[in-house]
């Protein structure tokens, strides 16, 4: 039987500042890692999707590690820096990433990971009037995409294409709460996390523990443009290179609207085959019920219909909504 999981719903103010103005969002379970030594960018190259060795200081990328089967293990974000790489994985998820990581050092490979959550915070800000809101922070206030700039000891990433577009803060632990105060006081609002997740599925925008997980691949997933096409192999780079350039994708991200709730785990069905599955459900306030599912071709086509929980669905193209 199908687990049923209340969509999420969220708040008109939350919301109101979510599309109009600067929301800040307190991640407590995200941690960094920090990956040292001579052979650092070479060891990640060889082991996920996206060009590491192409970073340069100043710069990051968001990558997958996948297994040798091509589904997703883990994704995070690359910051590259003069004397190290540091990680942000997905919360909750630092512990597991750097045991999977020391796992795969070989013996002559000059690289160490070290987790440094303890040294660091990571805040997520994120909403049109986002830019604004760090300029008085003395952070430049336009950087260019999955690029960082840095105001004394914190770091700003742009992030428009992961998660809500905006900024990842990292902020050291001990100013936390003074860097708090003063984005609160120059007009960001403090969001939760389930005002944070209807927004990321009307924008359309795959997350771990949802779409990003090992069911899936990163191109059924929605995050193909984290895989690199120019760069040499990966675990799962044969897999996901075939399915490419064979177009060999036989499910893909996609939305669902209807009259009633969604729930993810539940079934979408055509003519009484099942096609697919609800990853993420959401109550938006501007557009009613909504899901993210990933659906089989050639059912997966906008327009289409299906039946979930009894009801028929209709395939939308994402993103719902313009970020």
């Amino acid at each position: 039987m199908t687990q049923q999981i209340d969509p999420i719903t969220i708040a008109a103010p939350a919301y109101a500042v979510l599309t109009q103005g600067a929301a800040l969002l307190a991640q407590p379970h995200a941690g960094v890692l920090q990956l040292t030594d001579a052979d650092r960018a070479d060891f990640l190259h060889r082991m996920t999707s996206n060009n590491i060795i192409a970073l340069r200081p100043g710069q990051s990328a968001v990558t997958v590690l996948t297994s040798p089967t091509a589904r997703i293990l883990y994704v995070f974000t690359v910051v590259c820096r003069t004397d190290d790489l540091l990680l942000l994985p997905a919360p909750g998820q630092t512990a597991a990433l750097a045991r999977h990581l020391r796992g795969q050092i070989f013996f002559m490979d000059k690289v160490k990971v070290q987790d440094l959550s303890e040294q660091w915070t990571r805040l997520r800000l994120v909403g049109p009037q986002a830019e604004r809101s760090l300029t008085p922070l003395g952070l430049d206030a336009a950087p260019v995409p999955n690029t960082w700039t840095q105001a004394g000891a914190v770091l700003a990433l742009a992030q428009p294409d992961y998660g809500v577009p905006g900024y990842e803060l990292l902020v050291p632990a001990g100013q936390a709460q003074a860097m708090t105060a003063a984005l609160t006081a120059g007009g960001a609002q403090l969001i939760d996390d389930d005002a944070y997740h209807v927004r990321r599925v009307e924008l359309g925008r795959p997350a771990p523990g949802a779409e990003l997980v090992e069911d899936y691949n990163p191109l059924e997933a929605g995050l193909g443009w984290a895989c690199s096409d120019n760069k040499g192999c990966y675990t799962g780079q044969e897999i996901i290179a075939r399915q490419l350039t064979y177009d060999k994708v036989t499910k893909t991200l996609v939305g669902l609207t209807g009259a009633e709730a969604f729930h993810p785990g539940d079934e979408i069905t055509v003519d009484g085959r099942g096609v697919g599955v609800v990853t993420s459900a959401a109550l938006s306030p501007s557009m009613g019920p909504l899901a993210l599912a990933v659906v089989k071709r050639p059912h997966n086509t906008p327009g289409l219909t299906g039946i979930v929980g009894g009801q028929t669905v209709t395939i939308a193209a994402l993103p719902f909504a313009a970020a």
